[in-house]
């Protein structure tokens, strides 16, 4: 699961992020196979005045693929945590091109809400009670997010009870 719950004696913190399917290194592999693959069909042509029409229209291809991969890695790079300390709880979204969010309340207060439909994504999570709803997980998968849910509650139950869960 793209998220993990750590404890301390005087905290419970949340941290979610987007899953990637591939990792740098394989992203890195894909590039140069494409290149290898892109460049079997100019060795029949080396030596010739078709190799200078081919090759700028492969080397954009290539060139575009790497930049749209990058690109989806720079979006993808969000961080949300959620703090359950004391008194407040504390979410803190890190968005693409480093765009910083925050949200406290009381946990006393704090609901989560569950949007079966009707969201944006299906299972779509709020956190309710403080200034404003948040959305809390938006980019994890349907089955993470209701998994998320059921772990969110029964961490704010015992958080309000005066335990950790």
């Amino acid at each position: 699961m793209p998220y993990e719950w750590t404890k301390s004696p005087d905290a419970q913190v949340l941290h979610l992020w987007p899953y990637r399917s591939l990792p740098r290194r394989g992203f890195v592999a894909f590039i140069g196979g494409t290149a290898f693959l892109v460049a079997i069909p100019l060795m029949v042509v080396l030596g010739s005045p078709v190799l200078w029409g081919l090759l700028p229209f492969l080397v954009l291809a290539v060139t575009g693929l790497y930049w749209a991969l990058e690109r989806s890695y720079r979006d993808g790079e969000i961080v949300e945590t959620l703090t359950f300390n004391g008194s407040q709880l504390h979410l803190t979204r890190v968005g693409p091109r480093g765009k910083r969010q925050e949200w406290e309340a009381n946990p006393h207060w704090v609901r989560v809400v569950q949007h079966k439909t009707g969201g944006p994504v299906p299972e779509y999570i709020t956190l309710a009670g403080g200034p404003r709803e948040v959305e809390l997980g938006a980019f994890l998968s349907e089955g993470e997010r209701v998994t998320l849910v059921a772990g969110l509650r029964q961490a704010l139950r015992a958080h309000n009870a005066g335990g950790w869960a």
